[in-house]
Formats: structure tokens, sequence, C-alpha cells
């Protein structure tokens, strides 16, 4: 099973432990997530809720930096239910789980506001990992769901059923080189290598890319930068 991998956003992240909700439907399959996320100790669970509206809830009193959250469930799916926490408070980052790579929700789910995708088979490592990546600002999508995300963004966006952001004349000439990069697929180090400059001066522009363009993560950003036509359809 592939790893998965993380692209930065802009980070909320609050010391102390990591403080996680998870939302399944199965509760056998909760208590074990639960073992696997406090097992490095970097992360508690604070609660667990088996649906959607319970999750919900559960957020608006607990308050939590992760919600690990099972895309089919009943009463409210996980879908909308990271719509609707998103929008009451977005700094709490969604992680949706999911038993196929192949996932049809993937692109309804990162629009509703998941910051990424959990495999429901990773080891526990990779697990632990994911968590720590997205509470730091990450997008956590393995890499085989990566290209049919941005297929699909891009096909919408052709359609035109993807809102344009601001005119990337708000960017300056280095964000829009890094920009283009980004697009390309590359990594941070891969930036800092093609451009010759330190990777956490990439970092900072992306960052920086994703405030002035009023974007949530690089997944965005990539799609942005197709719409604009700052990089060759082919790219």
């Amino acid at each position: 099973m592939p790893e998965a991998h993380g692209t930065d956003e802009v980070s909320d992240a609050r010391p102390g432990p990591i403080r996680v909700v998870i939302a399944d439907d199965h509760a056998l399959y909760r208590q074990g997530m639960a073992i696997v996320v406090e097992l490095d100790g970097a992360a508690v669970v604070v609660g667990q809720a088996g649906n959607g509206g319970e999750v919900v809830d559960l957020c608006a009193r607990l308050h939590p930096d992760v919600v690990l959250m099972d895309v089919r469930m009943p009463v409210v799916g996980g879908i909308e239910a990271t719509s609707r926490l998103h929008a009451a408070d977005p700094r709490i980052r969604i992680l949706m789980l999911t038993m196929s790579d192949d996932e049809s929700d993937l692109f309804e789910a990162i629009k509703a506001g998941a910051s990424g995708y959990l495999l429901k088979d990773l080891p526990g490592e990779e697990v632990a990992d994911a968590i720590r990546r997205v509470h730091d600002g990450q997008a956590i999508i393995p890499p085989g769901m990566a290209a049919t995300l941005l297929q699909e963004f891009s096909r919408l966006s052709q359609a035109g059923s993807v809102p344009e952001g601001p005119e990337p004349t708000t960017l300056t000439d280095r964000e829009v080189e890094v920009l283009r990069h980004v697009a390309r697929g590359m990594v941070n180090r891969e930036v800092a290598d093609a451009l010759g400059i330190a990777e956490n001066t990439v970092k900072n522009h992306v960052r920086s890319i994703l405030e002035k363009l009023h974007l949530h993560s690089r997944v965005e950003a990539a799609v942005y930068a197709h719409q604009q036509r700052l990089v060759p359809p082919d790219a």
C-alpha cells in the first residue's frame, strides 16, 4: 500500500498533544484506531462518534485539532459532516477514512474542506505520521489519488464548474515561479532545487501564495495555476 505524502497548507497547529476525534460507524474500528492514534504519544483521542451528526455535535463541544472521518456513515455521511465542520471551524483538520484508493468521493471531500485521505489499512506508524503532518498544516493524499484529484479539478475547471480565484497579478514573479512548479506536482525540496533557493524559502512562498489567493491547500493552488494557464495543459 503506498505511503501517504504531505503537501503544505497554512498551519494553525497548537502546542501540546494533538487532540483527535474519530468518527466511524463501527465501534471496534474506532477502538482499534484510538489505540493506533495514541501509540506513539503525539496525539490523544478526546472523543468518538458513530455518525456524521454526532461528530459535528462532539466537535462543537471539544474543539479537536484533527478529525478522522469515515466517508460513509449513517444519518449524516462523512462528506456532509466535513462540510458542516469546516464551515463552523476551519481550523479543524479533517482526514477522511476510506477503504479504497480509488474512492469516488475524493473530490467532493476535498471541496467540502477535508485536508486529505487516509486508507483504512495503512500501518499504524503511517497513520500517526499523517496526523502529525496534517496538524502541522499539510494535506495528506495517497500518491495514487493525487492524479485523480487534479484531473477532476481540471475537468470541472474547463467546464466552468470551479470558481476562479484572484488574478495572478497579486503574486510576485518568484511566487508565480513557485506556483508553476507546485502545479507540476513538485514537493518543496524539488522546487528549491529547481529554483536554487532554500527549502524554507519555498515554504514561505507557498504560505504567501495560499494567503494571497485565499486558498487552503497546494491541491487548490495547482488547480488555480491551471485555471490561469500558468502551466501548459499537458504539464
